[in-house]
């Protein structure tokens, strides 16, 4: 029988409770200087070794049933959050100042006493801390919810009562200058955060669902997001070959991939290295996510008239070298890339495509003609993000033999991945990198395109030629340490 009187002693240790419930144990006791695990299986004894070197403590662990295991950790998830809300202000050493970015107005200062204000900027900061790219604010029927995404997954952070949503939206819509009193259309706004060397853009997007408005903030690091081509994680040929093929002065170069898989980073990177005194770079971009100095970036507004295309074609009367336009997603923006490409100007652009050469297919089902697509497309290069393995607590570990043989890999082979520990919130992961996948169009190419127009085809005739595939570049990855083959696995398939 787990006494929770004990149980709300350990608070103190700030448990991760996903930890927690994703391996089925839980902290019951601490007495001198050993902790009173509760587990139901091998694996959860496993964990619990790994809790108690990040603790520093010993470990007793206790055979309980699952159930109660699972009952104590959500009790343990509640107190959490009790805790949070009476605990929730900034630490003396850690203060932020929150900013419009329209009028650079503070919003907080040292002396806000309202609880949902604090509240608010706690859940902001704490985000930061935790490296966070998203907040999620999910009103439920009794609660509301808040999750941080962390490296591409999803966390669960706070539970609160459901009495707290209204305010707590009204304070997020007054930050970025909302409309408060619309509760029913979805909404757009901004908030800046200067954190002491650190510029924070945050993106809100409001929308009202069965049990209230939702809201998603999404946190850009001014400084963080700009990387450079080096930074991106290719090896020193995957480099290589990038750097030759935007050498070339004209033509498109396509970066493809699902939404949220490091297109527009990687763009940012190309124009960077491109960016010279002796060239000029216009984007038209949706939105402007990171500013680049020495380049002239549009931010599309459909309610003026201002679209993708009408952008690109106005900047092409101001005599650019380089054009990056955000995205292509119909006919008229890919006709006037096209034109552009064939009288002399480099193309950078994205596509949502599964692999490299789909990006060329879905020009052609756009409705533009296999020869101006042949005569014009340099280059694609596809992407996937995987997580990368926290360097803290790396180590190597025997994969099952049928895994490494599905994926064709030496059964002799060395793989890692993380255990687990306080510099990476257990979750065996810091950061994240990309897997990459280029395919260069040589005549060959060019040639099977007109007459074709087959994916798989010019898949196997670039793979032929030595294109690596984005499940190869996974499994190089996961074989130098960076990442952990069931991630290649998630993003690439087996």
């Amino acid at each position: 029988m787990i006494d929770y009187k004990e149980l709300e002693k350990l608070l103190p240790l700030k448990l991760s409770i996903d930890f927690l419930k994703r391996n089925k144990i839980c902290p019951i006791s601490l007495k001198d200087g050993t902790l009173r695990v509760a587990l139901s299986s091998f694996e959860g004894l496993k964990a619990a070794k790994s809790l108690g070197v990040e603790l520093n403590l010993e470990i007793e662990p206790v055979i309980t049933d699952e159930k109660e295991i699972l009952n104590a950790i959500s009790w343990l998830y509640d107190a959490t959050t009790k805790s949070t809300l009476e605990e929730v202000k900034l630490e003396e050493d850690e203060r932020i100042s929150l900013e419009e970015l329209s009028e650079r107005e503070d919003i907080i200062t040292s002396e806000d006493s309202a609880p949902i204000i604090k509240l608010v900027n706690s859940m902001i900061f704490q985000a930061l801390k935790e490296r966070a790219s998203d907040i999620h604010i999910e009103p439920y029927e009794r609660e509301l919810r808040i999750r941080y995404r962390i490296d591409g997954v999803l966390y669960d952070r706070l539970s609160l009562p459901k009495k707290l949503h209204s305010p707590v939206i009204s304070r997020i819509k007054v930050m970025s200058k909302l409309d408060i009193a619309e509760h029913f259309i979805p909404q757009d706004g901004r908030i800046g955060i200067k954190l002491t060397d650190r510029e924070i853009d945050i993106r809100v997007a409001v929308i009202p669902t069965q049990f209230g408005e939702r809201v998603t903030l999404r946190l850009l690091d001014k400084k963080q997001g700009l990387i450079r081509l080096s930074e991106l994680g290719l090896d020193e040929e995957g480099e290589r070959k990038l750097r030759k093929l935007i050498s070339t002065p004209y033509g498109i170069i396509l970066v493809t991939g699902p939404t949220g898989s490091g297109k527009t980073t990687t763009l940012y990177a190309i124009l960077q290295e491109l960016k010279t005194p002796e060239v000029n770079i216009i984007t038209i971009e949706d939105p402007v996510e990171y500013e680049i100095e020495g380049i002239s970036q549009i931010q599309v507004n459909e309610k003026a008239g201002l679209t993708f295309a009408s952008g690109l074609r106005s900047i092409l009367r101001h005599d650019p070298d380089i054009i990056m336009v955000g995205e292509i997603r119909d006919r008229e923006t890919a006709e006037i890339a096209v034109q552009a490409a064939l009288t002399g100007h480099l193309v950078l652009s994205t596509l949502h495509t599964n692999d490299a050469p789909s990006a060329v297919t879905r020009l052609v089902d756009m409705g533009i003609e296999p020869y101006l697509v042949s005569s014009s497309v340099i280059g694609v290069i596809a992407q996937r993000l995987v997580r990368r393995i926290c360097e803290s607590c790396r180590e190597s570990y025997d994969e099952d033999p049928e895994m490494l043989r599905e994926m064709g890999i030496d059964h002799e082979a060395k793989l890692y991945r993380g255990r687990g520990c306080p510099n990476c919130l257990n979750t065996g992961y810091w950061g994240r990198v990309a897997l990459f996948e280029q395919l260069d169009f040589d005549e060959e190419l060019k040639r099977e395109l007109i007459r074709t127009q087959d994916a798989s085809v010019l898949r196997r005739i670039a793979i032929e030629k030595g294109m690596r595939t984005l499940k190869e570049d996974g499994i190089l990855k996961a074989l130098r340490g960076i990442t952990t083959l069931s991630e290649v696995i998630r993003v690439a398939g087996r």
